[in-house]
């Protein structure tokens, strides 16, 4: 089996790391001195047991890898529709796109069945580049959620977590998935192949939705947002809009908005993904985690005020700092 991580930072660079300990035939495409420093010195781990180097098999040139059994994409939401053509070698007859994206995935109307059946969504697939490119057929879809960091580089910290959720659009548990998250069992990472994966996009979706640009707009670390009245108000009118929008689209979910918002608080002080890219001059994901659920709101006819407020002031922090287009 055949593995390829594209995107080899934190969270790929850590999925790279398990599954070569375990000895599997992966290869990661990466850039720049963190790539460099993997073909020099391989790839170390941080874990709370230890630390642990390991050979790797790294590249930032597809056509040098050649056709993979999975594709496992680990990139940033909104960088993966302009490498979809740089990712065509590694793409064979058999080939599984894994999307381990963050935010509502460009699949998200593959097979849902109803009159929303194949939907696109330009927020998060502009120009259909990865409906065309890849094909929904392909698409495996998992939820990620190990925190991870590169602290320098060659070298990932992880942080906490092992579970990547996984889930056919259909719900089916196919042979695919199945010898995918035996792979990934096998590197002690948790893979459960879950039926209704879009409940868990969802659930993750709904802190990613509305921490990360209350975060960006106020500096804020989650237990501050998640306990100041003002924005805890914001953040929990923001999720209500989502749920609103999600359960007309057939979601359940399995907590209630106010312990979603306490369970951000008991995190605590945590800055947010987009408040550090924000920090470090890195484009932000608004589209997939905020804009996404705005054009979810009109798809399904739901009104979504308080997003779309949000979204206009997120999208503006980030012009200003040059990290929006």
């Amino acid at each position: 089996m055949r593995i390829c991580v594209f995107g080899a930072g934190a969270i790929g660079g850590y999925m790279g790391a398990k599954l070569a300990q375990a000895g599997a035939e992966v290869s990661l495409v990466a850039r720049g001195p963190h790539l460099a420093a993997m073909k020099e010195n391989g790839l170390t781990l941080i874990e709370e047991g230890g630390q642990t180097t390991v050979p790797v098999t790294a590249s930032d040139d597809p056509a040098a890898l050649g056709p993979q059994d999975y594709v496992i994409v680990t990139l940033k939401a909104h960088s993966v529709p302009a490498v979809v053509g740089k990712m065509q070698p590694l793409i064979g007859d058999a080939t599984t796109i894994v999307s381990g994206v963050n935010g509502v995935p460009w699949w998200y109307f593959h097979k849902i069945g109803g009159p929303l059946e194949g939907t696109r969504l330009e927020t998060v697939d502009p120009g259909n580049a990865q409906w065309d490119g890849f094909g929904p057929d392909r698409v495996l879809g998992c939820v990620v959620y190990p925190a991870a960091e590169v602290i320098e580089p060659g070298v990932v910290k992880h942080i906490e977590g092992n579970r990547f959720s996984l889930g056919e659009p259909d719900g089916s548990k196919s042979e695919r998935a199945v010898r995918l998250s035996e792979a990934l069992g096998k590197a002690g990472l948790k893979a459960p192949v879950r039926p209704k994966l879009r409940d868990e996009i969802w659930v993750k979706l709904w802190g990613n939705l509305s921490f990360n640009p209350i975060s960006a707009l106020t500096h804020a670390t989650l237990d501050v947002l998640c306990t100041d009245e003002g924005t805890r108000q914001v953040a929990r009118d923001m999720m209500l809009e989502a749920q609103t929008v999600a359960e007309k689209l057939g979601v359940k979910f399995p907590i209630d908005v106010d312990r979603r918002i306490r369970g951000g608080a008991e995190v605590g002080a945590h800055r947010t993904s987009m408040l550090q890219d924000l920090d470090m001059g890195r484009p932000m994901e608004i589209d997939a985690l905020v804009a996404s659920v705005a054009e979810l709101g009109r798809v399904t006819e739901t009104p979504t005020p308080t997003i779309d407020t949000v979204l206009a002031l997120v999208r503006l922090r980030a012009r200003v700092a040059g990290l929006y287009g």
